[in-house]
């Protein structure tokens, strides 16, 4: 029997480099492939992606590896751009990351691989796959710093059963150190920050040539008006950058927050004080739930959860799971939690999974 065939998902990053690197040292007949997923004025001033694919070629050339480039972005445009933009529109602050993984990077990359006569693919990510029994389970990161977990909830059993994540068991250090051993000239290359795939543009500037923006008041939960907002979706809820009434105090001086938008009204809500009562939630409801496994976590049984990407794990019930739509208890109030974002639930290290949280 031949060897094993792995399409690894390069980037130009250190991370799925040296995710390619500890594939061809362990034998496997390993591929690259750079999926390009975003054309609208890709210029030089923000989009990286041609340096992107210089640097995945350098890589791919030092470690003797086949590259192929892709594009797939017609594919994102459907699939997780125009639901960005309709989420935005709709007042909501969605995760295009987690959209992407599901979409593009496990879905039309998966698809794409096979037809190349792959048995797996692997990309950079800080995450683990378990199989236990027949199931396959997705574990965090070894690294609890850049655990990328978060953002792979919405994976399935087929598309786990086919990955492999060469770097979740090593650190972000010890990958660097990888890489400037081997001599890949990127090992000290900056992690890429910004909407997936779209780069680092200034934010406002760019979802304004797809939204249109309305202005409207800035109020105190009294309805004292505090100043002027330039269009609701551009704040999320916890923002305290930004507002534009920084210069106004009352009482101790404390920074105002978001705390609430009104889409019918126009009015975003502000509160002074990051540990305001109106900026927690004891419990939330999420729908749109993607369990890993297949099966739904037990009701009232204590797990964790995540209801932004950087955050400790929080203890919670899951109360009422039906319908598409769940109920979840947290132990301690949640600070800032935002309709569009995902909440994720864990038993331990195990990623059961999770859902997009609303206020409806």
């Amino acid at each position: 029997m031949g060897k094993q065939r792995v399409v690894v998902g390069m980037s130009g990053g250190v991370d799925s480099s040296v995710a390619a690197l500890l594939l061809k040292q362990q034998g496997y007949d390993v591929i690259g492939l750079f999926m390009k997923n975003w054309e609208d004025d890709d210029t030089s001033e923000y989009c990286s992606s041609r340096q992107d694919l210089i640097d995945a070629a350098s890589v791919a050339d030092i470690i003797g590896i086949p590259l192929e480039a892709v594009n797939f972005s017609a594919e994102y445009k459907e699939r997780v751009f125009n639901q960005f933009l309709a989420e935005y529109k709709a007042g909501r602050t969605p995760n295009p990351d987690v959209l992407c993984n599901a979409e593009i990077k496990f879905k039309a990359f998966l698809d794409h691989a096979v037809g190349l006569g792959a048995d797996h693919i692997a990309t950079g990510h800080y995450a683990q796959v378990r199989e236990i029994d027949g199931l396959f389970q997705l574990l965090k990161g070894e690294d609890g710093t850049k655990d990328q977990s978060y953002f792979l909830y919405r994976l399935n059993q087929r598309q786990l059963s086919r990955t492999l994540f060469p770097i979740g068991h090593l650190y972000k250090r010890d990958v660097r150190k990888i890489a400037r051993n081997y001599g890949l000239p990127n090992f000290s290359k900056k992690d890429s920050t910004g909407i997936c795939f779209i780069g680092e543009r200034p934010f406002r500037e760019f979802l304004n040539r797809y939204v249109p923006h309305e202005p409207g008041e800035i109020q105190a939960p009294d309805g004292t008006v505090m100043g002027k907002h330039v269009g609701l979706m551009y704040y999320t809820i916890g923002q305290r950058q930004g507002l534009g009434i920084g210069g106004i105090r009352n009482g101790d001086g404390e920074p105002w927050f978001v705390s609430a938008k009104d889409m019918a009204r126009n009015i975003l809500t502000v509160v002074q004080g990051h540990d305001h009562p109106d900026l927690f939630l004891p419990v939330l409801d999420a729908i749109d739930l993607t369990w890993i496994s297949g099966r739904e976590p037990h009701c009232n049984w204590v797990y964790a959860a995540k209801t932004r990407y950087r955050q400790p794990d929080a203890p919670c019930a899951i109360a009422h799971i039906g319908q598409d739509r769940c109920k979840i208890e947290f132990a301690q109030p949640q600070w800032a939690v935002t309709p569009g974002q995902s909440v994720v639930v864990y038993e331990s290290r195990v990623c059961l999974g999770g859902g997009v949280i609303t206020a409806e």
